[in-house]
């Protein structure tokens, strides 16, 4: 039964991803800017919805997760190997990006002259020149530094997640070690995640609708203008993206003995639904609902890994930075060494963990990652045009690498207990 329902639920959120392209590219060969705008609010309504629901299942699902670990040890093991498979997914992504960008050279001999992509937008290139001035280890520090929440609540108003998740981690670790006094608030933490889920279920059922005008308005505000220039540049980071992607669900077969096609259909409601809002925190309600309820995860495991993959778990937007970097590189004729490859695959790696879950999040981290080796602030101006494409290829992969996760550190859970 439940099957069934997850492949009806499939098939709309697909149907829908196919007919918002179709009528999108309508919409865009007509140039009905009026009938884009109309779609819009659609869109943004059913990311509402799915954001809405962000911060009290971050809080209660973090919570409950520690709670019902039993200990503070299992805590602590679990947080390792979570934050151990994100860092090494992570590299292998920068890794396969590498090696693809200097197989395929996208910038070589690219006139660029062609890309009039009209320079960066005030405000992205105020993010740009800032993250670029504060350095990587500064930007890491901050990552720290910000993580703890002066003030909790604000933390939860303004949907700062690492915030949330530190707090409810501390929370939840006082209440593991003070079970009588915490029993009522186990008990309003556990009502909530019931009925956050609920909601989720919910939400679904309205996700075909939102989706369709998602990739309608993409589609049509984006054209496909840019392709002939950027084609190559495109190619090499789905290419990249899908060879991870690949890699990542041999992991996720090995880890919980299921066929590769088995897992990735477990989890396509969730990829489906980042690709077109291009933000893995606002799918983070049904990432939870998918591996759960399709892939058999155990609900203290998923409460706990994918709030902090959400936040700190960013493959897609890794490789792409690496990617894109070597790409501004070939464009403008500049030092490509192994030194300087090195430098980006480390300082990649290392800057999309900054990188916030919500879109576009990828191009002000890039900064850093050009700072590092000396690269102009200007190149990302080059790939603006597509980056909103590539930014739903990434964040499904964001998406995907956060459901293995679950796998992976249950399975590893298992076999230490």
């Amino acid at each position: 039964m439940g099957e069934t329902k997850n492949a009806k639920e499939t098939k709309h959120i697909l149907i829908a991803l196919v007919a918002g392209t179709i009528f999108g590219l309508i919409l865009y060969h007509y140039q009905a800017t009026d009938v884009v705008e109309s779609l819009k609010p659609v869109g943004e309504i059913f990311i509402k919805l799915l954001k809405m629901l962000i911060t009290p299942l971050v809080l209660a699902s973090i919570f409950m997760a520690i709670v019902n670990l039993g200990s503070p040890e299992e805590l602590g093991s679990m947080g390792v190997k979570s934050i151990a498979y994100y860092f090494v997914t992570t590299a292998i992504a920068v890794l396969l990006g590498l090696v693809v960008v200097n197989i395929i050279q996208p910038g070589v001999g690219l006139d660029i002259s062609t890309l009039s992509s009209g320079g960066l937008s005030e405000s992205l290139n105020q993010k740009v020149q800032s993250s670029s001035e504060t350095g990587l280890l500064k930007t890491m520090m901050g990552v720290l530094m910000d993580a703890i929440p002066e003030n909790p609540f604000e933390a939860m108003a303004n949907m700062k997640i690492l915030q949330v998740i530190v707090f409810s981690i501390f929370l939840g670790v006082a209440a593991l070690l003070n079970r009588k006094a915490s029993e009522p608030l186990i008990g309003f933490m556990d009502s909530l995640e019931t009925l956050s889920m609920v909601l989720i279920h919910w939400i679904m059922k309205l996700a075909p609708y939102g989706i369709f005008a998602l990739m309608a308005a993409v589609i049509a505000e984006t054209g496909f203008d840019a392709l002939s220039a950027l084609g190559k540049y495109m190619g090499a980071v789905i290419i990249g993206l899908t060879l991870h992607f690949i890699v990542l669900a041999f992991i996720a077969s090995w880890r919980h003995k299921a066929s590769p096609l088995g897992v990735i259909k477990a989890c396509l409601p969730a990829m489906l639904t980042a690709f077109s809002t291009s933000s893995s925190a606002s799918t983070l309600p049904i990432t939870m609902a998918c591996v759960e309820d399709n892939l058999g995860v155990q609900k203290k495991t998923a409460q706990f890994v994918l709030p902090l993959g959400a936040t700190i778990n960013m493959d897609g937007t890794a490789l792409y930075e690496s990617v894109a970097v070597i790409f501004i590189g070939q464009a403008y004729g500049l030092d490509l060494s192994i030194a300087n490859q090195v430098i980006i695959f480390m300082t990649a790696s290392l800057a999309a963990v900054g990188a916030a879950a919500i879109p576009g999040a990828g191009l002000v981290t890039m900064s850093i990652v050009l700072t590092a080796v000396g690269y102009p602030l200007d190149g990302i101006g080059l790939i603006l045009a597509v980056d909103r494409l590539l930014d739903m290829f990434r964040t499904c992969v964001n998406v995907f690498g956060d459901c293995v996760g679950t796998v992976v550190v249950e399975s590893f859970e298992k076999k230490s207990s």
